[in-house]
């Protein structure tokens, strides 16, 4: 096959090393997922050795985009979302969650990484009444990735903007800033930013492990204090209770959330 007849979905495949640990494979084995790679598999074991705790964090992020796009769904009343740094595809992605209270809802979700593109068919399946797409853009290309989503929302009507634990990846703090607020000015009153990545401040043996982890020379992942998250908000009506731990964003009934060193929120454009 040439390389102008193969599928977008091949030609990622060829582009992707399995001899090198990869974070959202890595990522991908800590909440239970089949989408990696022994090497994947062996760093993830020697940084769980070093912090179990980072496999409760995963897994609570996940549970947190969960609740936050049910609130979105049923209390917010918004159909339209962007999941920019969407990750490996896994069980209850944004799409699955939103369509399960909303069938109509629209979802376009956002990765350069060749990774997640060749998976990315497992994005796609739609509910009949809404839609799905996939764009293959890099995060800082925001106007690239508001032209792209425009062919699937509405972006004269609210869109829930969805960054889960992307930013970290992001070294520069003001840059982050400046993507989100990019992002945020293309989308309508009434839109909504949800937001959940690592912290400091909370849990001092996660910090100790992912500065080790960022050492090794894999791409790094930053953690950051609580204000500095809590400012991705600004200008935005934060949902209560605010930004917090993320097992204390509206916990399921019944639960005893604990609090880990992953915080996030939502908040709502005036």
């Amino acid at each position: 096959m040439t390389d102008q007849a193969m599928s977008p979905e091949a030609a990622a495949r060829q582009r992707i090393d399995t001899t090198v640990p990869h974070s959202a494979r890595i990522w991908n084995y800590w909440l239970g997922g089949k989408d990696n790679y022994p090497v994947d598999e062996e760093a993830g074991d020697a940084y769980t050795a070093v912090f179990p705790g980072i496999v409760t964090i995963a897994r609570s992020s996940r549970a947190f985009l969960g609740r936050s796009i049910r609130h979105l769904v049923q209390e917010a009343g918004v159909r339209q979302f962007l999941d920019v740094g969407t990750g490996l595809p896994t069980e209850d992605n944004t799409h699955e969650v939103a369509q399960r209270y909303a069938p109509e809802s629209r979802i376009v979700y956002v990765d350069n990484d060749p990774m997640v593109l060749a998976h990315a068919r497992a994005l796609l399946y739609s509910s009949p009444e809404g839609a799905t797409s996939y764009v293959d853009a890099d995060v800082f290309d925001t106007d690239g990735i508001l032209e792209a989503a425009a062919r699937t929302l509405d972006l004269d009507r609210p869109v829930a903007l969805i960054l889960s634990g992307i930013l970290g990846h992001i070294e520069d703090y003001d840059g982050a800033r400046a993507l989100v607020s990019r992002l945020m000015d293309g989308l309508p009153s009434g839109s909504h930013l949800c937001v959940n990545d690592g912290s400091r401040g909370t849990d001092p043996d996660y910090e100790q492990a992912q500065d080790a982890y960022n050492e090794t020379g894999a791409a790094g992942y930053f953690l950051r204090p609580v204000e500095q998250i809590a400012a991705f908000f600004d200008g935005l009506e934060l949902v209560e209770p605010g930004i917090v731990s993320v097992p204390l964003w509206r916990p399921e009934p019944g639960t005893d959330p604990k609090p880990i060193g992953q915080h996030g929120g939502v908040g709502r454009k005036p």
